[in-house]
């Protein structure tokens, strides 16, 4: 491309809100604007240099540091790449969406890249007090997908585990989408009679039922402009689904008691631990209704397919749960990371909130942390969605004595046939095996 020519896109580039660079193709930087001078004014100058010094600090580019290198991809590729990586700028550390796109000259030949890049404000790589937070591989993948699909308005179904952090993350791709100034509305589908789930999602008119006394505006009009989630979609009563999926296409409802046709206009992200597939396969969950929702699909990883967040996380919620600014021992760290956390992140908030209040000093240790971290006694071999039974209510785990226990792991076999030997959920099961470990059970 011609000097003349890459003066006047480096002037567009200038009236433009967002960071943008334009790169050669060895990576250096030959025009910045000024929100991008901004954000890296840590350097005196930035052209001259090259994109991955600035924007990592690295010495060679991302690709031969272990990330997707956006650039690298497009020069294979010939078409324009986004990914996320984790930046550096003067404010701090923070992850960025970008969006790069090749320049040709007029022999149809790549010379240059424009790179916009987006802060990506919900997401963190460095403990926070609010947010998603973490640096693993799996989370970066994730936040990949969130930016990708934050600016559309299709339709995403998250799925993963009980207490991944779903309400989180639809609500991270509902701030950064152009939906964000208007309301982000939940509805927990979870055990909700059919009568209940249609007069919260479309409202009532008054005299509809016993009870209403008054008219109220349901849950599709509360959202109207903005974003409604449905968590635990696969729990809506079967009769109801038909009723959303027609709200969904034509955008249109009655209330409860009314025969007015009304319209609304939102964008739905729903939610589930449960496997789609197999409720498809029993009949319980509608194929139109599942197409409708899963437009763009987004699998939320469990804590324990990226330990490597632990400690981040372990900082993160430590300041959530206390005022006090506890710290953590190494030792305490390593067990965490050790344990294989069948609840999550829920299920690591519990149990640090736990050892804050068993804490005396300043620092928590390793025995302030529930006995099944201690021992070890994680459900490692939970599959999913199994593994959601964290969140079950309890059993009466005394109706099996250690004698039993283990007379009953003589025999051999799995946990889960372990447990229906015993009568038992394997939840309980891990707890009775946990207590063993530790000594706490009395002696046959």
């Amino acid at each position: 491309m011609k000097a003349e020519g890459l003066f006047e896109l480096a002037s567009y580039l200038e009236t433009l809100p967002e960071p943008h660079i334009l790169c050669d193709r060895n990576y250096r930087i030959i025009a910045a604007n000024a929100a991008y001078r901004g954000k890296c004014s840590h350097f005196a100058q930035v052209l001259g240099r090259t994109c991955y010094e600035v924007s990592h600090r690295y010495t060679a580019p991302c690709d031969q540091a272990g990330e997707v290198c956006p650039l690298a991809r497009s020069l294979a590729t010939g078409q324009r790449e986004r990914t996320v990586h984790l930046h550096y700028g003067s404010a701090g550390e923070f992850y960025e969406s970008i969006d790069l796109s090749p320049v040709r000259n007029t022999q149809g030949e790549i010379t240059h890249f424009v790179e916009k890049l987006q802060e990506m404000h919900a997401a963190r790589g460095l403990a926070h007090a609010q947010g998603l937070v973490g640096r693993s591989p799996a989370f970066q993948r994730m936040l990949e997908l969130m930016a990708r699909v934050a600016r559309s308005d299709a339709s995403v179904l998250l799925q993963g585990e009980s207490g991944t952090g779903k309400e989180l993350v639809a609500q991270a791709i509902h701030d950064a989408s152009p939906r964000s100034r208007a309301p982000f509305v939940v509805l927990d589908c979870s055990g909700m009679p059919e009568a209940l789930f249609e007069s919260e999602l479309f409202g009532y008119e008054r005299g509809a039922f016993t009870g209403a006394s008054a008219r109220r505006d349901g849950l599709v009009e509360a959202a109207s402009g903005g974003t409604l989630f449905l968590d635990e979609v696969g729990d809506i009563p079967y009769p109801m689904q038909v009723k959303l999926l027609r709200l969904l296409e034509t955008g249109t409802y009655r209330r409860v008691g009314s025969t007015e046709l009304r319209r609304t206009n939102f964008r739905v992200i729903s939610a589930t631990h449960q496997p789609m597939r197999r409720l498809l396969g029993e009949g319980k969950f509608r194929q139109d209704l599942y197409f409708r929702l899963n437009t763009f699909p987004i699998q939320l990883p469990a804590l324990r397919e990226r330990r490597e967040d632990i400690p981040l996380l372990t900082e993160s919620l430590l300041a959530r749960v206390t005022p006090r600014g506890l710290s953590i021992s190494q030792e305490a760290i390593r067990l965490l990371c050790a344990y294989e956390f069948p609840g999550n992140i829920r299920e690591l908030r519990n149990i640090l909130e736990r050892a804050s209040l068993l804490c005396d000093g300043n620092e928590l240790q390793a025995e302030h942390l529930a006995v099944e971290v201690r021992s070890g006694a994680g459900d490692g071999d939970l599959p999913f969605p199994a593994a959601a039974a964290a969140t079950e209510a309890s059993f009466d785990d005394t109706r099996v004595s250690l004698k039993e226990l283990r007379q009953a792991l003589v025999k051999g076999g799995t946990r889960k046939d372990l447990a229906g030997r015993l009568g038992l959920s394997e939840r309980t099961l891990y707890r009775r095996l946990s207590k063993a470990r530790a000594g706490s059970d009395g002696q046959p």
